[in-house]
Formats: C-alpha cells, structure tokens, sequence
C-alpha cells in the first residue's frame, strides 16, 4: 500500500465518521451521521402504521386491547392456542398510543444511527426483526406461564433492545479503528441506556402502575440481539467478504435459535 494511503474506503470512512458522531464528534463529509436509510425506513413503517390505526378510529391515546389485536398485536394465546405466529413479527410495529410511539421511535432513531454503519442496512433490518420476534417469544412463553395468556402486548421496544444489545457486544471488536476511548464512551451510553430502560420496566411492575412495560421482551430482544452480535464482524473495518459472510451466519444462528424456542414453546408450555 502506498505512504499515506488511508486502507478505508470512502464509503468507510463516511459510515466511521458516522459512528464517531454518535459519541461528540463533529459532523462532516458528503454524508452525515443522519444517512441511515434502514433506520428511516423502520421508524416510516411504524408511524404509518400508527396513522392506519388512527384513520381507523382507533384512540390515539388508550386503545383498547381488542383494536391492538386487530393491528397485529402480540398474545400468548392468540400465538399459542390459535396458532398466529406472524403476531411475533408484527407486534414491533404497533404501539399503544402516541408517547408510547414517540418515546420509541427516539430510541430507535438513536441507536440505529449507531448502529446501521456498522451492520448496513440490510443487517440493521434483520437484527431489527430477529431481535424483536425473540423478544416476542420469550414475552409469551413467560406470560402464558404464568397464566396471563389474555395479556396483549406491543411496541418495537423488544427491537429497540436488540439493538442495544447488538451494539454492547459489537462496540466490543477491535476491527473498529476507533480510540478506545470513544469506544468505551459509545458502549457505556448504550450499557446506560439498556439498564434505566430496564429499571423503569421492572418499576412499572412494582408500583403495579396503569402502564405496564413488557420486561421480558425487553429482556429477550436484548439477548436475541447479543447472539445475533456472536458471529458478526463490523462493516467498518472489516473486508466487505468476510462481513457479508458473518452477516449472512448472524441470521441463520438467530433465526434457528427462534425456530427451536418457538417449537418449544408450542410443546412444553401448558396452555391455560
């Protein structure tokens, strides 16, 4: 390689700086931090889908359990007793009124700015949607359990924690040519960010609030997100081959994981 010659690629580096813009950096570059397609595209789906409730007459502050089923929300009993599986995927994409939307959305739109340089965005979409469905799972698993299978539950937050997830592991990889320093600084915020989240959850239930937060898809996105993270190496600093191959191994490992815990589930939890 000639003196001086950067080995990134210009593409690279936008996505570096991109990264690097999430901790302080300053923007720069004929893409800025904001170019994240897949993100966009998510937060898109999501909003329509809320207008299509909303065209629909349904309130956009206290719908009722009844009007989310319709738009696809999840419910042990529904996935488990009547058999509708597709509820696991399309439960993140329907919300239980407008803050639970906005506050979500934010939280999207943070953390797939992080994280779309260093999945692209096909990546970002798949861990998105694995992430999420096994959130999904273990939300119904632990509710039918405990014998609450009428329970409904929403919201792309289950996703969100894959997210979260994904990025503790991966802001991990030395490949990343960033100073540890901001490196450090990124993972702590999403570290931050997963723990405050999971503490307001486990406080809805303790205070036995109006509002309850589903912990165990937060948990289970989480950890479907750290899998999903295993085999991956970062678009950023890596050969474009070897991450594409990595990528391509993340969704298999997941998406078999979610295949065995589903059929799990359909045969060791009681239905009550």
């Amino acid at each position: 390689m000639p003196p001086g010659r950067d080995p990134y690629s210009l593409e690279q580096q936008e996505d570096l700086r991109a990264v690097r813009a999430r901790g302080g950096e300053p923007r720069s570059g004929s893409r800025s931090w904001a170019f994240a397609p897949a993100t966009y595209f998510l937060i898109t789906i999501n909003c329509v889908v809320f207008l299509g409730m909303f065209f629909s007459h349904v309130s956009m502050t206290h719908p009722t359990g009844d009007e989310l089923l319709l738009w696809g929300a999840n419910s042990p009993e529904r996935v488990l007793h009547y058999g509708e599986w597709w509820r696991i995927v399309t439960a993140m994409f329907v919300h239980v009124g407008i803050i639970h939307l906005a506050t979500n959305m934010w939280c999207l739109w943070n953390l797939g700015l992080l994280g779309e340089p260093l999945l692209g965005p096909s990546g970002l979409i798949a861990a998105y949607i694995l992430s999420g469905a096994a959130g999904n799972l273990l939300s119904v698993g632990v509710n039918q359990a405990m014998e609450r299978g009428e329970i409904v539950g929403a919201g792309a937050s289950g996703a969100v924690f894959g997210l979260a997830g994904l990025l503790i592991v991966l802001l991990k990889s030395p490949r990343l040519p960033i100073p540890a320093k901001e490196l450090s600084g990124l993972r702590r915020y999403v570290i931050y960010f997963a723990l405050i989240n999971f503490a307001i959850g486990f406080g809805t239930y303790v205070l036995n609030t109006s509002v309850q937060i589903d912990n165990m898809a937060h948990l289970g996105g989480c950890v479907g997100g750290m899998i999903f993270a295993l085999p991956l190496v970062p678009l950023i600093g890596s050969p474009r081959d070897l991450f594409l191959i990595r990528r391509r191994f993340a969704v298999g490992l997941l998406t078999c994981v979610l295949v065995l815990f589903g059929f799990f589930l359909s045969n060791a939890v009681p239905i009550k």
